[in-house]
């Protein structure tokens, strides 16, 4: 039913991590390369009383992450703050529906992808992106034809869409969500439940903190730069080949009763037990503070259950701390109704629920694996993670507009 507990993961052990391979530029055809974006503001009038554009304007950035369950795209553009999204676009596309069986994206999945892919190719035409970077995940990894469908996609659409390595997947899930990492803590455990692989990163605030230090002499603003360094403190990182559409498809998704739930749950913990074994994280945990950051469809639906929210709110889920005995209890309670009962909560909805107790399980592996109680939410990863490494890389070239 499940691969062996050691197929396809990568362990990765660092003492200290070293620089992030540089993000490549992903523009497609349509867009005029190094074109400014649209203003954030209206524009000012000339000496004539027209319109015109303030010279220091930012430029917009785009960021997306073709994954195996969601389309998703960011268009942005710096702030003082970071930056500021300017437009989004999220759809449910399942393109790695069947993948696992078949190792081929199928027809139906490549169809719904490219419609959501049309979207998000009018939405960097019209923003003139400047610079972005266009990803996709596991499923395009696992399908022998995900290049030739990319080929197909940049042909039909002019969009330019890389594979990214699991490795640099971990990296920027880092950056994208560090801005929510409790810095007091000595251990962090980044995680991200994605549709066909789950990402584990463990950081030590330690070397990060050291790094502050270093720099305390430097006087400029390190916003974006600051949550790029936070790849400094990796301590180790796995990629496990398992996530919320491939578990869901094993295991029959809809109907799923406790000893099957069980299965799941103890399967993924065969896939933990051996990363945590070799990096050796669990004996440093003794008398130090340590946290879950969980950046995933999987936690904000936990926690918008948790919370009881009437509709999703991104504003009170992301940045939320909540407790593993609160996600415990959440996973309970969803695991004991039924599918329409799933279907009729509010942060669940039809297009989740045969996929939330598959997050559930991979989410409680490893609760019981790795004893932290709090746990943080982010409703934010890749593509920030993306925005701020293509933002950072400008600014320390002189092209920063803050």
């Amino acid at each position: 039913m499940f691969p062996a507990a050691g197929d396809f993961i990568a362990v990765t052990i660092f003492a200290q991590a070293g620089v992030p391979p540089a993000a490549t530029d992903r523009l497609p055809s349509a867009a005029p390369a190094g074109s400014d974006g649209e203003a954030d503001s209206p524009t000012r009038p000339d000496s004539t009383g027209r319109g015109r554009r303030h010279q220091s304007e930012p430029p917009a950035y785009a960021a997306l992450d073709l994954g195996t369950n969601n389309c998703r795209l960011l268009v942005a553009k710096p702030s003082r703050r970071g930056f500021k999204v300017i437009d989004a676009f999220s759809r449910i596309i399942r393109l790695g529906e069947g993948v696992t069986a078949s190792g081929v994206l199928n027809e139906a999945a490549m169809s719904r992808t490219l419609q959501a892919l049309h979207i998000c190719a009018t939405k960097i035409r019209r923003h003139q992106v400047k610079r972005s970077r266009l990803v996709a995940t596991e499923a395009c990894r696992m399908a022998s034809n995900g290049p030739e469908f990319l080929n197909r996609v940049e042909q039909e659409l002019g969009l330019q869409i890389e594979i990214l390595s699991r490795e640099d997947e971990a990296r920027l899930a880092v950056s994208g969500c560090a801005s929510l990492i409790d810095q007091s803590a000595d251990l962090v455990l980044v995680f991200d439940i994605g549709g066909g692989s789950s990402e584990l990163i463990w950081l030590d605030l330690d070397l990060w903190r050291r790094q502050q230090a270093d720099q305390l002499a430097r006087p400029q603003r390190r916003s974006l730069s600051d949550r790029v360094d936070m790849q400094g403190c990796i301590l180790a990182w796995t990629s496990l080949p398992v996530g919320v559409v491939t578990l869901a498809e094993r295991s029959g998704g809809r109907f799923i009763a406790n000893a099957e739930y069980e299965d799941m749950v103890t399967h993924v913990k065969t896939l933990i037990e051996p990363f945590e074994a070799a990096a050796g994280v669990l004996p440093r945990l003794a008398g130090r503070s340590a946290h879950l950051l969980g950046t995933s469809g999987t936690v904000t639906t936990v926690a918008g259950v948790h919370l009881g929210l009437a509709r999703y709110d991104r504003s009170r889920v992301d940045g939320c701390w909540i407790t593993t005995n609160d996600a415990q209890r959440v996973a309970d309670n969803l695991l004991h109704a039924t599918h329409e009962q799933r279907v009729a909560e509010p942060c669940v909805g039809h297009e989740r629920a045969d996929l939330v107790l598959a997050g559930c399980a991979i989410l409680e592996a490893m609760i019981r694996t790795l004893p932290c109680q709090r746990l943080r939410v982010a409703d934010r990863g890749l593509r920030e993670g993306i925005l701020t490494t293509l933002m950072s890389e400008d600014a320390s070239h002189g092209r920063g507009w803050d």
